[in-house]
């Protein structure tokens, strides 16, 4: 039987931190459980990732990249609505979707964690351009970059309100109420 190949190895791992993520919080998971668990000895896993933050990055800029594709297809493709209120839900509800990833980021640049904090602000920067883009395409109305950073904040607090399970505020019902806001005060160009 063939070894595996690199690219093998390094997405076992990926998926297999993933998996674990959904169990507990990345701060407590050890590089020997997840060795162990990837069927795989330590210094394979060393020889991928040199320590956790390189793995974190890996498995959150898996998913934002994944996020930055599927917002660039679905904004392009000209067979779908794509006007500023559908945007808004659109950004709205996948960056609440996905916010289990991005909690161990910001706990770590919280506590101090400069190379995440940096990570985390690149990546911030890059989706931010990206939704200011689609944006002014969609509106001249109101600044892009200002726009995109409200989503972003916005996404973040219900992302925050939605880990605390606060019964008093709906989430999807909020994204929609505010994609009828948008749709109301911004019409299609």
């Amino acid at each position: 039987m063939a070894a595996p190949r690199k690219e093998d190895v390094r997405s076992l791992i990926v998926s297999t931190a993933e998996k674990l993520l959904e169990e507990k919080p990345f701060s407590e998971i050890s590089l020997s459980q997840l060795a162990s668990e990837a069927g795989i000895s330590k210094g394979t896993l060393y020889y991928h990732f040199k320590n956790k933050n390189e793995l974190l990055f890996a498995i959150t800029d898996k998913y934002l990249d994944e996020q930055w594709t599927e917002l660039c297809q679905w904004t392009d493709n000209a067979d779908k609505d794509t006007s500023l209120h559908r945007l808004v839900r659109y950004v709205l509800g996948r960056d609440v979707a996905g916010v289990k990833l991005r909690l161990p980021l910001f706990y770590d640049a919280m506590i101090g964690n400069e190379e995440i904090r940096t990570h985390l602000i690149r990546r911030y920067q890059c989706f931010a351009s990206l939704i200011a883009k689609k944006i002014s395409e969609r509106t001249d109305k109101v600044s892009g970059e200002y726009f995109s950073w409200l989503l972003l904040l916005l996404s973040d607090g219900l992302s925050m309100h939605q880990t605390i399970q606060n019964d008093h505020l709906d989430t999807e019902k909020f994204i929609s109420q505010t994609a009828a806001y948008i749709e109301q005060f911004f019409p299609k160009k």
